[in-house]
């Protein structure tokens, strides 16, 4: 019996596109000799297709793909989708073979933690399925159900040969290799061969970072797909198991996180119908990154980065800009905002009399900056990519409004420390961010001889700190036993909590840790705790 484990990029709500994609899939499939085509969890609706679930004519168009796909002969096809029984929804997999459904499998365990929120959709399913293909028993679960011991088992329980597993698991660090860690405790516990199938692919602040594999009955890893890219990863079992197939390499971690970033980029640009991307180049290290993400996600000719300098721009930072430019050879256009800046002080000057200066007027430039970005997206249709990463998400280190105005934060859940791993990885790929732009000192660059170590602990304490406060969950007691001064750490959570406000309006952005700041972090803006 030959399998066939369909990675591939769906798009939520394209139910039409998505069976087309899975046919084009099991033809593919079936030229190669497979039995079965096994598809990601909520494939031919992508994942997640969150509160779409709740209106009852979408059921009606997967109903409609359903029947499309049962037409096809000459191969069983396990299709991730979800299902409407009476007034219950269900995670679902339907197993069709040659106008024939086999049965359908509805998914037992339901996460309702980090960015999963299925409790709110579907009713957790009852019984196991296995079905026969050739005179092999054929178990189906649904992602969750093999980081448990039970599902797994009542398939085993119910004659099952080999188990299949639909996955729509989002990346984060390190996560391919959790993934083999746990399916070896369902191989161990049940003595079954298991293929793991996953998607691709960016929705919203997920990425979807394929990976799929197998493994035998030993729990040894005998095949493996790409990453995030789609491959169709054919399987082949006899004498009771899974055979070894073929094995891509995988990329090391900070590889996967700039990979990541390009999909989410790509994705959101490009499903969402927009002609390129705009973003603001400061001549610093994020938006330098994210003009290398940004390149590498759509091309030089969809990029178009502005430089905004004012009289406190150091003439360094225009020149790097402008050799970043050159060497990726994206559009680029300077604007000087000082007479703009100084036409708004000229008519805030009455109600600003009295009063010194302070952050007002460094806000001031930002929000200048975000205007005109925000006018030329306008203009152009292009999508403003922000560049603040998540250690001035933490701290409140940006302006509302002003470098927060934007489309889609690309940095957004990746720590300052880990902006200059990454750049200093994408050079290794291709010298392209001038090195002044990462040995330089970050600077926001809004008032003289400004450093963001003036306001800031330094970055490798914060980022320390931040991960055990928002990643971990730790309190600030147990941070500071963990070795850091009390004034940093009690500063950093202080910052975090009354900068709530401004995290809740800025714009989705991909998710790289298993806790952003997005569906996983749900904290109240008006808090008192403490």
């Amino acid at each position: 019996m030959r399998i066939a484990l369909a990675q591939f990029n769906p798009v939520v709500g394209d139910i039409t596109g998505n069976t087309q994609k899975i046919l084009t899939l099991a033809q593919q499939a079936m030229a190669q000799g497979a039995d079965i085509l096994v598809t990601p969890e909520l494939a031919l609706t992508g994942y997640s297709p969150e509160d779409l679930l709740l209106r009852d004519h979408f059921y009606r168009a997967i109903a409609a793909g359903l029947d499309e796909l049962e037409q096809l002969d000459g191969i069983t096809l396990v299709i991730g989708h979800p299902a409407k029984l009476g007034n219950e929804r269900f995670n679902a997999a339907t197993v069709l073979r040659d106008g024939h459904r086999l049965g359908q499998y509805h998914k037992m365990l339901l996460p309702n933690n980090e960015v999963f929120d299925e409790c709110r959709y579907f009713t957790p399913g009852a019984a196991p399925l296995v079905f026969e293909q050739n005179g092999v028993q054929v178990g189906v679960l649904i992602c969750e159900d093999v980081w448990s011991i039970e599902p797994a088992a009542e398939a085993a329980d119910a004659g099952a040969n080999v188990i299949v597993s639909l996955n729509a698991s989002p990346f984060h660090r390190n996560k391919i290799d959790t993934r083999h860690e746990m399916l070896r405790y369902r191989v161990q516990e049940t003595g079954l061969p298991i293929a793991y199938v996953n998607l691709t692919g960016g929705q919203d602040e997920l990425v979807f970072d394929g990976g799929s594999f197998a493994l035998d009955k030993q729990g040894e890893l005998v095949a493996q797909a790409a990453a995030y890219d789609d491959e169709l990863l054919l399987l082949d079992y006899h004498d009771g198991d899974l055979a070894p197939a073929s094995q891509a390499t995988l990329p090391g971690e900070l590889e996967s996180v700039y990979r990541a970033l390009v999909v989410g980029v790509r994705d959101y640009i490009n499903k969402n119908g927009f002609p390129g991307a705009l973003l603001g180049l400061s001549g610093g290290i994020d938006s330098a990154l994210t003009l290398a993400i940004a390149v590498d996600a759509l091309g030089a000719e969809r990029v178009h980065a502005v430089m905004m300098p004012s009289r406190y721009t150091a003439d360094i930072s225009v020149d790097d800009s402008r050799d970043m430019v050159q060497r990726v050879g994206v559009k680029y256009d300077e604007i000087e905002i000082w007479p703009m800046y100084e036409s708004f002080m000229a008519a805030l000057a009455p109600s600003f009399d009295g009063l010194a200066m302070d952050t007002t007027e460094e806000n001031l430039q930002a929000r200048i900056r975000g205007t005109l970005l925000m006018a030329l997206s306008n203009k152009t249709g292009k999508l403003v990519l922000t560049t603040g990463n998540k250690s001035e998400m933490t701290t409140g280190y940006c302006t509302l409004y002003g470098d927060m105005a934007g489309g889609f934060a690309v940095l957004k859940d990746v720590a300052k420390t880990l902006v200059f791993d990454l750049c200093r990885w994408r050079n290794t790929q291709g010298d392209i961010i001038p090195e002044r732009i990462i040995t330089r000192p970050p600077s926001a660059e809004l008032r003289p001889d400004q450093k963001d170590q003036d306001s800031l602990p330094p970055y490798e304490v914060l980022d320390a700190i931040m991960a055990r406060y928002v990643e971990h969950n730790m309190s600030a007691a147990e941070i500071i036993r963990d070795g850091f001064a009390e004034a940093d750490v009690n500063k950093v959570v202080r910052l975090l909590k009354i900068n709530e406000y401004k995290r809740r309006q800025a714009p989705v952005g991909p998710r790289i840790t298993h806790r952003g700041f997005g569906k996983d972090w749900r904290y109240p803006i008006t808090n008192r705790f403490s």
